[in-house]
């Protein structure tokens, strides 16, 4: 299919969107892309083929939508603004591999694409541009769903990207990082300019891309309670790890078991949050929760 056929050129979304008068919602956080090219690099990151189904989050007027449908053997796309229904039936009619649900994705029920719609044993991969200002929720919903897919790829905010894949030891490693790399391997492909989006979002983007985790790269005996222990750990940077986890845990643990804690794992109180590494964290957590149990 030649360039200036696709959806996502200037020309091409200019005469969509005038066709049906539509208007960006700025509470859906609607920008859509209108260069091929980037779109190709974000399916070729993605690694998605005929043998891959792929589910995509805010096809918006479906142009990554087409060039999934080129490049997978079927797409599933959640779009919640009922508005754009008829758009996407319109641009997208060539292609019947193709499922738009008009659905909040972090209502619903996606495990019933396996049965319903998949229908077979193909890997399944997520691809999406999502509005920005919701990308953490869908991806951390999405994750812990614990759906059987093989990779995230989404479009997001270049900062949000870089704290997501951060190692520590940096100004971007936060507790973020370490709840995406719990569930994955997290690594930013490529930067993308503002030029390629209407309207233009107000700051950069980046293709981050997540291989899902067979299994957890560590053992804790409380998912819930390791997620609030490093979240404590960087509730102020500036504070050292025994302040923070001191005032966050005055009532579940005295200050004589905070330090056991730390002698038991190996770890000086005074370091801050973003030194410890994800093996340091569930060290801490088990010792922690060992003597909240006993």
């Amino acid at each position: 299919m030649s360039d200036y056929k696709a959806i996502a050129t200037p020309t091409r979304t200019k005469d969509i969107l005038d066709k049906y008068g539509f208007s960006f919602k700025k509470s859906l956080g609607q920008n859509f892309l209108i260069d091929v090219n980037i779109l190709r690099n974000i399916i070729q990151h993605a690694n998605i083929s005929e043998e891959i189904n792929a589910i995509e989050i805010g096809p918006g007027i479906g142009a990554l939508t087409e060039q999934l449908a080129i490049a997978a053997h079927k797409v599933a796309a959640f779009e919640i603004d009922g508005r754009l229904l008829p758009i996407l039936s319109d641009t997208l009619s060539a292609y019947d591999n193709v499922r738009i649900i008009n659905e909040d994705i972090l209502k619903a029920d996606i495990s019933n694409l396996w049965n319903d719609y998949f229908q077979d044993d193909r890997p399944v991969k997520i691809v999406a541009n999502l509005p920005y200002y919701i990308t953490t929720p869908i991806l951390m919903h999405l994750l812990m769903l614990n759906l059987p897919i093989t990779s995230i790829t989404v479009m997001m905010q270049k900062e949000v990207a870089e704290r997501m894949a951060a190692a520590e030891n940096t100004k971007e490693y936060g507790s973020l990082s370490i709840a995406i790399q719990y569930y994955t391997e997290a690594s930013v492909k490529m930067t993308v300019p503002t030029t390629v989006f209407i309207p233009q979002p107000r700051v950069e983007s980046a293709v981050l891309h997540l291989e899902k985790r067979q299994q957890p790269p560590v053992k804790v005996h409380d998912e819930n309670f390791f997620f609030d222990l490093v979240q404590a750990s960087f509730q102020q940077r500036r504070k050292t790890l025994r302040n923070n986890l001191s005032r966050h845990f005055k009532d579940i643990l005295t200050k004589e078991q905070i330090e056991t804690g730390f002698q038991a794992a190996n770890i000086d109180g005074t370091r801050r949050g973003e030194s410890l590494n994800m093996d340091e964290f569930a060290l801490l957590v088990n010792y922690f929760y060992a003597q909240i149990n006993q």
